[in-house]
């Protein structure tokens, strides 16, 4: 018996050409998707690394410290990447460290072996630690990227070129919240420079070339794709990194992400690792955010970011469904700062957020929006107040380095001691008192009802409320007596809200807190005091 033919294996092309011939409308069949191609992976990247490699550097910084300065070369203890410390001279008793090439493992061992060996020796000599980073050329003239946790707390700082040419670096202006640092070197002719691209344009599986400094040795190129856009490695409120498995190591710090265009794409600042080691889970500052910073830290030194003085938090559905919102979006206002540029337009605590200039934001992507906004720019913001959409215009202001301080205000007049009980809820409430006032450490200024009691199995205990907690606000709405809240409650069980949602005080802290409410009876019981 001759075996049954197997089935052909059709192409798209001859798939359509099949369903032509069987009658389908040729409408249908031009609306087939078309195929997804992949580039292939280049043939070298001979060409491209050696146009780059000029620009970029290896930086090195002093810094002397003593044997009770703590110790920042932890890096080996895994999490994010962070400071790129390599080892430095002795000094002390014992024999000095051997002269392993610097930032190498074999330096790293003996220093931390020399560090343990003069713990408990208070008296021990000054000594000299080094860091090890990377950095690139951006402009001929000698301006020079890094990361800033590599030139942090630098006495000397520097820079060796691709030939070996070794020049003292001034720093010109650093940025902490960002890890950006812009050094400037001079020489008798002109750098190799690079520039930066579009990093909003790059896309996940994009190829990249990362280049630096990893452990001392110089001129290292490695290439990988970017993993992931938008990353949150909890470093800092701007956090959003661009990933990558290109190989990345301690003492590529600072060092470029290039595209395939040979454009810096980003800046290598951090890697996940349980060991030390490359995994091919590293992080790099998108070019998008790094320009803007970089720019001001070249005019002003610093960093001049957007602010409107709010504080916020994300809104979850049960808080969505307290504000009317149908679906949860947008970044809650949870406090607005004395002043502030947000206060003085109007914006109130209880306020969402939804767009600013036209484009939604949330919790996390409010803040970096906000600060990558001109100072004296008008931020056009949507907001959702009173159960509907309105529009807001808040001036954007200079993130100050202190905001201000809210001013004490005289405490309130005393108020019947008359506390509730509230069922539903699982807590129990009462007035600011002066005896509830130091039983719960309460500031002088505290307003609002504290509660005096949690059930364990309540509603309350499983929002995360606590005895001492003060309620300031219910449904944006001041409430000073355990009568007021109850009041705020019925009305939203009258209006049908699944939930209520309460500004709740924790000692420093104030958030919003959302509790479902149903549709029942209050059933508050009120408490001779």
């Amino acid at each position: 018996m001759r075996p049954a033919p197997r089935p052909a294996r059709l192409g798209l092309a001859c798939l359509a050409a099949a369903l032509l011939q069987a009658g389908v409308p040729a409408a249908t069949v031009a609306g087939l998707p078309a195929p997804a191609v992949a580039r292939g992976a280049p043939d070298s990247f001979a060409d491209l690394a050696a146009s780059l490699l000029p620009a970029v550097v290896n930086i090195s910084s002093t810094e002397t410290v003593t044997s009770d300065t703590p110790d920042d070369d932890n890096d080996d203890q895994g999490g994010g990447g962070g400071g790129d410390q390599g080892g430095g001279g002795g000094g002390g008793p014992g024999p000095n460290i051997p002269a392993f090439p610097p930032g190498s493992p074999f330096e790293k061992f003996f220093h931390d072996f020399m560090n343990r060996q003069n713990q408990g020796s208070p008296n021990a000599p000054p000594r000299k630690m080094q860091a090890l980073g990377s950095g690139f050329i951006v402009d001929p003239s000698g301006i020079i990227v890094t990361n800033n946790h590599v030139i942090s707390g630098a006495e000397e700082i520097t820079v060796t070129l691709q030939d070996n040419t070794v020049l003292k670096a001034k720093l010109i202006g650093h940025d902490d919240r960002t890890d950006l640092a812009v050094l400037q070197v001079h020489t008798d002719h002109k750098l190799t420079a690079v520039s930066f691209g579009d990093s909003d344009k790059s896309r996940v599986g994009d190829w990249v070339l990362a280049i630096g400094n990893p452990f001392g040795l110089s001129g290292t190129v490695t290439a990988g794709i970017i993993s992931s856009r938008g990353r949150d490695i909890q470093q800092g409120p701007y956090d959003d990194f661009i990933q990558t498995d290109a190989p990345i190591n301690k003492g590529n710090s600072g060092g470029p992400l290039f595209n395939m265009d040979g454009q810096v794409i980003g800046i290598n600042t951090a890697i996940y690792s349980p060991s030390g080691g490359s995994i091919g889970i590293g992080f790099a500052i998108p070019a998008s955010e790094a320009r803007l910073i970089i720019e001001q830290l070249r005019r002003f030194g610093h960093a001049k970011r957007g602010w409107i003085g709010v504080r916020i938090q994300d809104v979850t559905q049960d808080i969505a469904d307290s504000l009317g919102l149908k679906t949860a979006h947008g970044a809650l206002i949870a406090g607005v700062e004395p002043k502030g540029p947000a206060e003085k337009a109007g914006l109130r605590s209880g306020d969402v957020i939804l767009q600013l200039d036209g484009k939604d934001v949330d919790g996390r992507s409010l803040p970096r929006r906000v600060a990558e906004t001109p100072v004296g720019d008008a931020g056009q913001f949507a907001i959702w107040r009173d159960g509907r959409r309105q529009a807001l215009t808040i001036p954007i202001g200079e993130f100050p380095e202190q905001p201000a301080q809210a001013a004490s205000k005289p405490s309130p007049k005393p108020q019947p001691a008359t506390s509730m009980t509230l069922p539903s809820l699982g807590m129990k409430v009462a007035p600011i008192t002066p005896a509830l006032r130091q039983k719960y450490q309460l500031s002088d200024g505290q307003k609002g009802v504290v509660i005096t009691d949690v059930s364990q199995d309540g509603v309350a205990a499983d929002r995360g409320l606590r005895p001492g907690d003060v309620v300031v606000e219910v449904q944006q709405t001041d409430v000073a007596t355990p009568a007021a809240l109850q009041e705020q409650i019925d009305r939203a069980r009258r209006a049908k809200r699944a939930s209520v949602l309460m500004l709740v005080q924790d000692g420093d802290a104030i958030r919003f807190v959302p509790l479902p409410v149903g549709s029942g009876k209050s059933g508050g019981l009120k408490d001779k005091g």
